[in-house]
């Protein structure tokens, strides 16, 4: 190629370098950049002026953020096998851009016997590129983690819904911290429940027919439970543990507890209407409320906990519940204190519940006004007198455990909820019994029935006792003896 062609060649080749796009910087093999076009000016902020002829570290080592795209170009100038292909950052010292470089040898012409006589290196701003990649991948993380947190709320929903009020679920959706290990304080009151007599009914049942009276039962509880904001801690068999005050916050905790026992006992004559159309026994429940001071959370290991309540005024709820007999709502003086809504009360007593040392006060409530307008109906039991005194052995139980040693009595007037005693010992009101139908010595009649001492008509020394569990050949024994008897 003559000298006209080849100078016709290079000012092609400049004009080409000189209108593209890309930036285009040559660097010699001791580092001087020996051409710049005006796209490098524009991309890397810097005129052609400052970088010609001048060492290429002298003009680009200033900003740390450089490094990579500054290894790329010195990679390519002192290791003459090593190029690359790829996307860097670069800093302007006013911009942060993302650029494409390319970088390889510039070679002499054939004529000139085509050696490698520096590199050249390419790059364009792909800045906004990758930025689009960057939040096309940031929507995929994002979508990602949308996938999670909707598995984890509808983990939560499955696992607590079935136990919780919509409303409790929702704040453990929005606040997940709520299901980190720990516990807090808080005031609550706490709804505690137990089936009078079930266990012992129970025994006598097919698993089915057991299965099917608490599944029915349950089912009308917890919608009453919903119904009123509480959280269910627990079933325990037949008892059921509701707190109202937490893990969501709740001013009048005291009159939601108390609206919903009432509601809960007025439902047990459904339930047993239902309990009958099946052929099944009826069953009654008793409901003792407390109120007060707990720590509240999850407590356990990493591996497994659940909700909790912790505190003596759990313990004193459950104390509480222990004095009922069925169909009754008993609540501490504490949940009273607390009830700003109008609370009838039909009695009260003064106990010392075991581990308490203190005397409490327990109110026997039969409803609860504005807004809540709920009331238990009066009960009317109609007491039968005996002809003939039926004679029977007392038995004393402590911790559910039946004493060895039994008394004698007469019962002289009796119902199917209720039995008046003339016993050798006069027992403390609450005291529970095993009541065995016969004489001493000699074979019972019938099954068991459990019964708790109430308080005695005024002047008499006869012992009231409140049945709260009969076996079904107590019943049909005491229901033969009620029809051969007049009504007073």
């Amino acid at each position: 190629m003559d000298q006209s062609s080849m100078n016709r060649s290079s000012l092609v080749y400049e004009n080409i370098i000189h209108n593209m796009n890309d930036g285009v910087l040559i660097i010699d093999f001791h580092g001087v950049i020996t051409l710049v076009n005006p796209a490098a000016e524009r991309l890397l902020d810097i005129s052609a002026e400052e970088m010609l002829q001048r060492n290429y570290s002298e003009i680009f080592f200033e900003y740390e953020e450089n490094d990579t795209f500054n290894q790329c170009i010195l990679d390519a100038v002192y290791e003459k096998e090593i190029s690359h292909n790829r996307i860097v950052d670069y800093y302007t010292g006013n911009k942060n851009k993302s650029l494409f470089l390319t970088t390889s040898f510039l070679q002499n012409g054939p004529d000139a016997g085509g050696d490698p006589i520096g590199v050249i290196a390419v790059f364009n701003d792909v800045t906004e590129i990758t930025e689009l990649r960057d939040a096309v991948q940031a929507m995929n993380e994002i979508r990602k983690l949308n996938q999670q947190l909707e598995s984890r709320n509808q983990f939560i929903s499955q696992t607590f819904g079935r136990y919780l009020s919509d409303e409790v679920v929702k704040d453990l959706i929005e606040k997940p911290g709520g299901l980190s290990m720990g516990g807090e304080t808080h005031e609550v009151s706490i709804i505690m429940t137990d089936l009078r007599g079930f266990t012992s009914m129970s025994e006598s049942l097919a698993p089915e027919i057991v299965v099917n009276i608490l599944n029915h039962y349950l089912g009308e509880m917890v919608d009453i439970i919903m119904k009123y904001r509480g959280t269910i801690l627990e079933f325990i068999g037949d008892a059921i543990m509701v707190v109202f005050g937490t893990p969501v916050a709740m001013d009048d905790h005291a009159n939601h507890a108390v609206a919903c026992a009432l509601e809960m006992q007025l439902a047990m004559d459904e339930v047993n209407c239902w309990n009958r159309q099946q052929s099944y026994p009826t069953i009654e429940m008793g409901i003792g409320i407390n109120s007060g001071l707990v720590v509240a959370g999850n407590i356990g290991s990493e591996k497994r906990a659940k909700y909790s309540l912790i505190g003596r005024h759990v313990n004193l709820a459950a104390r509480v519940e222990s004095y009922t007999v069925g169909g009754k709502v008993f609540i501490s003086h504490n949940t009273l204190d607390l009830a700003s809504a109008s609370i009838s009360i039909k009695g009260k007593m003064e106990v010392y519940p075991k581990g308490i040392r203190q005397m409490v006060k327990i109110y026997d409530v039969d409803g609860i006004g504005e807004p809540y307008n709920l009331y238990l109906p009066v009960e009317v039991l109609e007491m039968v007198v005996l002809a003939r005194p039926i004679p029977v052995r007392i038995s004393l139980i402590h911790d559910k455990q039946c004493g060895q040693d039994s008394l004698t009595g007469l019962i002289g007037r009796l119902s199917l909820k209720q039995a008046e005693v003339n016993c050798e010992v006069e027992l403390e009101p609450q005291t529970d019994v095993k009541i065995e139908i016969g004489e001493v010595n000699k074979p019972a009649k019938a099954g068991d029935i459990y019964a708790k001492v109430m308080a005695s008509p005024d002047g008499s020394d006869i012992m009231s006792l409140r049945i709260t569990s009969i076996s079904s050949e107590s019943m049909a024994y005491l229901l033969g003896i009620l029809d051969s008897q007049p009504l007073l």
